[in-house]
């Protein structure tokens, strides 16, 4: 309770007490989220008792760097649901809001980061080409173009969900705490999948043996390499050589159920002589195994070596 006869206090005891200045406590005021219970007659604002615990709620919401919007919907709960089982819903949504957001900003410290000590570590010579190529990414980084590559990579009129599970496997994620290596191999990447169509392995088509008819053919055909190329990566991760196996059996079965053919030695024969001569975009699997692999450590499979390792395997088993 406040000294003054009616239970009341100015704007400076009320600073004074919640240890604010006045003019935080008239900037609250002003914008509605600190009523006051009435004025003087000289107009002046007086505040009663719960002003001083209100405003150290709002403090403590915006020591949480929660915009005013946010602390005006958590006060308005408040105000409505008291200690009810109402109460905490804005509180808890305003606090996971700013929980991502915060993420979003440390992951792009930790890029810019890495992104800095990537330009300072390289020799003088190089370094305004490589500030350059960093540069060129956001951060923190953004998959758009990747994804857009393989947008018009991948055959027309393949049904939205089989596109998106493509995707999901071929487009990179940047990891959070990226290397300087990492940086570098993302920005390669970046600037491999933004070059004009046509520039070396940019131009690559759709491979010859992928030219099957129909939406739902290559839907089979992306969905059966998936699970083959998920397999392959297992067997690479143990170090295992390319061979014939359940891997390889699932990569064959494919391509057959996608062609309306049958898994047959003949059929192998001809799937390995198409898969040789299909264009390559060995480059972008190179970079994306350096993104997503540990620095210094042994490289992540990936799609594009697990097509390697099955033709490999393949190869290996027509020979035979």
């Amino acid at each position: 309770m406040f000294s003054s006869h009616d239970g009341l206090c100015a704007i400076g005891e009320l600073a004074e007490r919640a240890g604010v200045s006045v003019r935080t406590v008239r900037f609250y005021s002003d914008r509605g989220l600190l009523p006051e219970a009435s004025r003087s007659a000289g107009g002046h604002r007086r505040y009663g008792p719960e002003a001083v615990e209100r405003l150290g709620m709002i403090r403590s919401l915006r020591g949480l760097d929660l915009p005013l919007p946010e602390v005006r919907r958590v006060l308005d709960e408040l105000d409505g649901a008291g200690d009810g089982p109402a109460a905490g819903g804005a509180l808890e949504g305003a606090v996971a809001g700013r929980l991502r957001a915060l993420g979003s900003e440390l992951a792009a410290l930790r890029w810019r980061e890495a992104a800095l000590r990537l330009v300072q570590e390289c020799p003088p010579a190089e370094r305004a080409a490589r500030l350059r190529l960093v540069g060129a990414v956001a951060a923190p980084p953004s998959t758009d173009s990747l994804a857009r590559f393989w947008r018009a990579w991948l055959p027309p009129r393949m049904p939205a969900r089989s596109v998106a599970a493509f995707l999901e496997a071929a487009v990179v994620r940047p990891p959070d705490d990226p290397g300087p290596e990492q940086v570098l191999a993302f920005a390669r990447l970046h600037a491999f999948v933004s070059r004009p169509c046509g520039e070396g392995e940019r131009g690559a088509t759709q491979p010859r043996a992928h030219a099957v008819g129909g939406a739902r053919a290559p839907a089979v055909l992306y969905a059966g390499l998936a699970e083959a190329y998920g397999l392959a990566g297992g067997e690479m991760r143990r170090e295992i050589a390319p061979a014939p196996g359940e891997a390889l059996d699932g990569f064959v079965d494919a391509y057959a159920r996608a062609y309306g053919a049958e898994d047959t030695p003949a059929f192998r024969r001809v799937l390995a002589g198409r898969l040789a001569a299909d264009p390559r975009i060995d480059r972008y699997w190179e970079l994306t195994a350096q993104v997503i692999s540990a620095p210094g450590g042994r490289p992540e499979p990936t799609p594009g070596t697990a097509h390697d390792w099955l033709l490999t395997a393949l190869s290996a088993d027509v020979e035979a």
